[in-house]
């Protein structure tokens, strides 16, 4: 800057501590507005290519959005003369309050984090037949996935008779710490009820 001012006439000084913030400030402003942009492409591409349903897809831009307002607020205030100590301090002091929301928040939070990985890595899929098994040697919920959002994934289980239809509601992060038996075309075949045992036929009285 002092530099800038020895090569310019001396009635342009004063003018260079205004017109170079506000150069860097529009500068700031631009690659702000340009990362923005490119970021919301890149979701839109990873939405449409992994089939990301639109409340994903939503709050991710939203969060991105966020971050990249918060950075470029920063960085406009440090042009702006405010101290580098008392940024990082009021930094400090949200990232420390979103630290203990984070962990407040965290089973909720979670089950978000897992959504994101099931349309990413795609375990199952709408229509497919799933059993959530408790164990290798247990049975649990086992039905047809009607519907995945950000906390469960609901199924519709299905009874042997065909009579009845339960939808089960399972937390996403539920699903991720159990063993997942998957069919992709028809439904698994159903096992036949057990049948009662007959009740004792009457003695005849001997004479």
């Amino acid at each position: 800057m002092n530099r800038l001012k020895l090569l310019i006439p001396e009635w342009a000084t004063e003018w260079v501590d205004i017109i170079v913030p506000a150069i860097q400030i529009t500068l700031i402003l631009l690659l702000a507005i340009t990362l923005n942009y490119v970021t919301r492409k890149l979701i839109t591409r990873m939405a449409q290519h992994y089939h990301w349903p639109l409340e994903l897809a939503v709050p991710i831009k939203g969060l991105v959005r966020w971050l990249i307002i918060g950075g470029t607020c920063l960085l406009i205030l440090e042009r702006l003369g405010v101290s580098a100590t008392v940024l990082w301090t009021a930094f400090s002091g949200f990232a420390a309050v979103g630290a203990v929301a984070f962990f407040a928040a965290w089973s909720v939070l979670s089950n978000f984090f897992c959504a994101v990985l099931i349309f990413t890595v795609r375990p199952y899929r709408l229509g497919d037949y799933i059993e959530v098994l408790d164990g290798l040697d247990k049975p649990g919920a086992k039905g047809r996935v009607v519907d995945i959002n950000m906390l469960y994934t609901t199924i519709e289980d299905f009874a042997a008779d065909r009579s009845q239809s339960v939808v089960l509601q399972i937390p996403n992060t539920h699903i991720f710490q159990k063993v997942v038996r998957r069919w992709t075309d028809d439904p698994p075949p159903q096992q036949p009820p057990e049948a009662s045992p007959a009740p004792p036929a009457d003695t005849p009285a001997v004479p």
